[in-house]
């Protein structure tokens, strides 16, 4: 779930700044949204006992420990050390390392299964050409990318992301894969099989605006645009945000738009 921005050896190691300062608040306050996403697509993988799986941009290492309690054997791999810390705490004795995505630390046929949840993006070939590599013959790929936010009924939520500078904000939108056709021929031409487009569930809610805005605020994106505004801005913004979604006894939730897709390395 971790933008590891580009094949650069220079670039993978910045990616700490963004998503690892605040490292605790995003383990507990942003992903744990993520979990219908995770758990959709390790049902769809068939993830089950005596599986070797390994997760790409594993982040804070929620989905790796609910891949371990299917019963699957894990390891992580994410750019951020602050994340990898929370990550092998959750998950003791998994292999969780600190590394480039473009060069992966496995020996070829390591793994029966790879996931990545938003981690992977149009302008990172080299990390599926990578993970084709790690996957036994007969290895299944699961990796989700954001759909069609614009009509997501909680597109409100990732309005702040766009106080980044213009030049940002264009470069987020061009890394998507979830324009018709886009992900299908990317992982092809990586070499994959039985590709399949699928949707994937998710939903953030939140009990307040202010919980909203600490939790936004712990994300890699939103480090972007308090780089361009400053962090009191940002928080403004998004509590603001946040108070047009508050409904009367019930929590703030933002449905948002992910695309998952489901893949095969031949046999």
């Amino acid at each position: 779930m971790i933008d590891q921005h580009g094949p650069d050896t220079v670039d993978w190691r910045v990616v700490d700044e963004g998503w690892g300062r605040r490292a605790v608040d995003f383990a507990t306050l942003s992903e744990p949204g993520n979990c219908r996403e995770y758990v959709a697509v390790h049902q769809r993988l068939g993830v089950s006992e005596g599986d070797r799986l390994l997760d790409i941009a594993c982040g804070s290492g929620l989905a790796v420990e609910l891949a371990r309690a299917r019963g699957a054997e894990c390891a992580g791999i994410d750019a951020s050390s602050r994340l990898v810390a929370v990550a092998r705490d959750r998950n003791a004795g998994a292999d969780i390392r600190v590394g480039d995505m473009h060069a992966l630390p496995w020996e070829d046929a390591s793994f029966d299964v790879a996931t990545s949840f938003r981690g992977i993006w149009g302008t990172t070939p080299a990390a599926v050409d990578e993970i084709h590599r790690v996957l036994v013959p007969g290895g299944r790929l699961g990796l989700t990318v954001w759909g069609h936010i614009k009509f997501s009924p909680g597109a409100w939520a990732l309005a702040p992301f766009r106080m980044a500078d213009s030049a940002k904000v264009r470069n987020q939108a061009a890394m998507q894969l979830s324009r018709p056709g886009a992900g299908e021929e990317f992982l092809s031409r990586c070499g994959f099989v039985d590709i399949k487009r699928v949707d994937v569930p998710f939903v953030w809610e939140f009990a307040d605006p202010e919980l909203f805005a600490r939790a936004l605020a712990s994300t890699g994106p939103a480090y972007e645009a308090i780089q361009n505004v400053g962090e009191a801005a940002f928080i403004e913004a998004a509590t603001h945000q946040a108070r047009q979604a508050v409904r009367d006894g019930l929590p703030l939730r933002a449905p948002l738009a992910v695309v998952g897709y489901l893949a095969r390395k031949p046999t």
